[in-house]
């Protein structure tokens, strides 16, 4: 696997090595030693998730506050998705950015990203099967969001606002000004 640095402290990129032949394709999409051993980083993922989405759709802003925050490793299976993270951690200098990155079944790309980012999609194929392994078990008294319209944000989510589908849940977070960091 290959990493790839972002300018975002503990924000990576995983390129796998994809094998193909005439009868497919083959890779690792994850292996704790070889991931340990080329980013300095120890992670121990206890769950695993999986969405299947339909264009339009963006699930997001989402992280969990501490004692249960989550630091994921996240991977388009199939389908198109404008995957952003965005930093929550106020000591941070990229406190307040994000980064995007397209994540597909096509290019394989994952995306690790560290406890004290906020994290969301959107689709942009017709259907999109997305996974993500997290390092904490999900609690619903600890999460929270950011509201995808913050103003200064500037997410280009590749969708038109007015064409965007999210849950309610979604539409009730705060912006990034009105937020409190629980992340120092």
């Amino acid at each position: 696997m290959e990493i790839i640095r972002t300018e975002f402290e503990g924000l990576m990129i995983v390129k796998p090595r994809v094998f193909t032949d005439s009868r497919g394709y083959f890779f690792e999409g994850f292996n704790r030693r070889d991931f340990e051993a080329a980013t300095g980083r120890a992670v121990d993922f206890v769950q695993d998730n999986e969405s299947c989405s339909q264009r339009g759709v963006i699930r997001g802003l989402h992280f969990q506050r501490p004692p249960h925050a989550q630091a994921k490793l996240v991977r388009c299976v199939s389908g198109r998705v404008m995957d952003v993270a965005l930093d929550i951690r106020r000591s941070s200098p990229t406190f307040g950015r994000h980064f995007a990155i397209e994540l597909s079944g096509e290019n394989k790309l994952a995306l690790f990203i560290p406890r004290g980012f906020a994290h969301g999609f959107s689709v942009l194929s017709p259907e999109a099967v997305f996974q993500y392994k997290c390092d904490n078990y999900y609690c619903p008294e600890s999460e929270g969001g950011i509201s995808i319209f913050s103003p200064g944000l500037d997410i280009d989510w590749d969708i038109n606002a007015e064409d965007a589908i999210l849950s309610p849940k979604d539409l009730k977070y705060p912006s990034l000004n009105e937020f409190n960091t629980p992340f120092e």
